[in-house]
């Protein structure tokens, strides 16, 4: 017995053997925290999910939302956990939630913090306006948020002479609205008819672009172009975009007279 436990004593105390012991233990010990740490992010956690597809700017409802068990490791900081913070809140308004999808916090917002995109888009210095078209003047409904459009002017002159030009080029197109006031694209589901377009312009195009459009008398007609495109011209005349400017400005009054008239009107309480 003796010798048994002085053999087990000169075996322990070998160099060689310790350095085996220490390798099998450390290899065991990782062995069983990488199992853990696997079971952990592979065990499936029960998710609020969409139980169909969400269009943008929708009110979300219980009847929109189910559970679904999903790997703990595909879900992220930003996956909502709870169902109150789902439902009564709306899809944000550049956002179509998938059926199947998780709830992000970036895709779920409030009612007081849904925005008017089309507004937040106008640069500095510029001022929004809303240009009446038909599904025939966007070219089948062809113009998009992000195109780029010029704008044509067409227009009996005193002669009685129709004239048409490029009044403006180089407009961005924020968005596209149909009569009812919603997005033209942003539902996938419904075919909307598009009735506006918003842009920026200056506060000088933005009047240019009012009084063309109460020229009814000289049959004005404004019209948009993808950019980059020609349109043959139809009228006894084409005419520059300066022409076009001289002839509302020279038919109509000029802005500081607009705004004496205003502020005299305001005195007399007329």
């Amino acid at each position: 017995m003796n010798n048994v436990i002085i053999s087990l004593k000169r075996f322990l105390q070998n160099k060689n053997t310790v350095t085996v012991l220490g390798v099998i233990a450390i290899i065991t010990i990782l062995y069983f925290a990488y199992n853990y740490q696997v079971k952990q992010e592979t065990e499936p956690v029960r998710i609020y999910v969409a139980k169909e597809t969400i269009q943008p700017r929708t009110l979300i409802t219980d009847d929109m939302v189910e559970t679904k068990k999903i790997p703990k490791a595909a879900v992220t900081s930003n996956v909502i956990r709870t169902k109150s913070a789902i439902v009564g809140k709306y899809s944000n308004y550049n956002t179509t939630i998938p059926a199947g999808s998780m709830f992000y916090t970036e895709t779920v917002i409030s009612e007081d913090e849904l925005p008017d995109s089309s507004f937040t888009k106008v640069k500095d210095g510029e001022i929004p306006y809303n240009f009446s078209v038909t599904i025939d003047s966007t070219y089948g409904n062809s113009i998009y948020p992000g195109n780029i459009i010029d704008i044509y002017m067409k227009a009996v002159n005193d002669a009685g002479e129709i004239m048409v030009g490029k009044l403006l080029e180089n407009i961005e197109v924020l968005d596209v609205i149909d009569k009812s006031g919603n997005k033209v694209f942003e539902n996938t589901e419904e075919n909307r008819t598009p009735a506006t377009l918003i842009f920026g312009v200056s506060s000088e195009i933005h009047i240019l672009l009012r009084k063309a459009s109460y020229m009814k008398a000289y049959s004005v007609e404004l019209f948009p172009v993808p950019h980059g495109g020609n349109i043959p011209v139809e009228g006894d005349t084409a005419v520059s975009s300066q022409q076009l400017k001289d002839f509302i400005e020279s038919h109509t009054v000029a802005n500081d007279e607009l705004i004496d008239e205003t502020t005299n009107t305001t005195e007399t309480g007329e």
